[in-house]
């Protein structure tokens, strides 16, 4: 078999300001943007890498999530426990600066990991926890 990751799906709640997190802090090339207001389906991935996405989408908006679902998943969004992604850099300080420098939300500094990685980490704007790794 031979399968790859394609794409992966995080949620957004304001999709102007998460697409200029992923386009202008993370560097992400925009590679679609559909819909409009709140309702954008918006895919970024990193230059050189067009077989490998992140599909920012608004979140709940399949008609078989119940508004307890919808309102649970705004409440974990809100806190910062809804989505995840880990990304990784050959230059963890300068990715850091970088994205520290766009008023992203810090986390975690570069740190040394007791299980053998160093990373960092940050909050993108609909609270989505972006993990950092270094590659060595």
């Amino acid at each position: 078999m031979d399968i790859t990751i394609h794409t992966s799906a995080l949620p957004h709640d304001d999709p102007d300001a998460s697409l200029a997190f992923y386009r202008d802090a993370l560097g992400f090339e925009v590679r679609s943007d559909v819909g409009q207001g709140k309702m954008r389906w918006i895919t970024v991935g990193p230059a050189g890498q067009p077989e490998t996405s992140i599909l920012l989408a608004p979140p709940a908006v399949d008609p078989g999530i119940t508004e307890d679902e919808r309102r649970t998943i705004a409440e974990m969004m809100a806190k910062g426990t809804y989505g995840w992604i880990l990304l990784a850099t050959r230059n963890l300080d300068a990715t850091f600066e970088k994205v520290r420098s766009a008023d992203a939300e810090v986390v975690q500094e570069p740190t040394e990991q007791p299980y053998g990685i160093r990373d960092c980490a940050f909050r993108d704007p609909a609270g989505n926890l972006i993990r950092i790794q270094e590659l060595r």
